[in-house]
């Protein structure tokens, strides 16, 4: 099984994979981790785009994965190969509550994360709102030659 997630910031895709992975035995892979550089000194560094989709190339060849991530335009691959694709929508509010909620359960050391600031969580939730009125329009276009394995939950 290869399953892709995606979704605005907040809105259950780390959750809902692992959830899967736990449930089938499935290796879950966060976008993230390929797109970001997390061991840089400063929060923010991106990774660079050849090592990146050297990373997603060797993840993609594996019989069985879950995916998950809010990136779309340099992974239009994973939509092609994956058997299931879940599209998460949420209303603001909650993707709100669940960024700030995960960005004080990083301060308090209650959970792994990046070296975020408040800075930087006032910039992600500007973003996930840019996120959820147009990136969310252009994705839908992308996954519509997948309808066939599409949810939108």
């Amino acid at each position: 099984m290869k399953i892709h997630i995606i979704g605005g910031s907040g809105s259950g895709k780390t959750y809902l994979a692992d959830k899967l992975s736990k449930e089938y035995g499935i290796t879950h892979y966060d976008l993230d981790e390929l797109q970001w550089d997390n061991k840089a000194d400063s929060y923010g560094v991106k990774r660079n785009a050849e090592e990146r989709q050297e990373i997603l190339e060797d993840i993609l060849e594996n019989e069985q994965w879950i995916i998950e991530g809010v990136y779309y335009k340099w992974c239009k691959q994973c939509f092609a190969d994956a058997d299931k694709i879940y599209l998460l929508q949420v209303p603001r509010r909650v993707y709100i509550y669940r960024i700030v909620k995960r960005f004080l359960k990083r301060k308090l050391g209650l959970e792994k994360g990046k070296k975020e600031t408040i800075r930087s969580l006032i910039h992600l939730i500007k973003w996930a709102d840019i996120y959820e009125k147009n990136d969310m329009i252009e994705i839908k276009k992308i996954l519509e030659r997948y309808k066939d394995k599409v949810m939108i939950i």
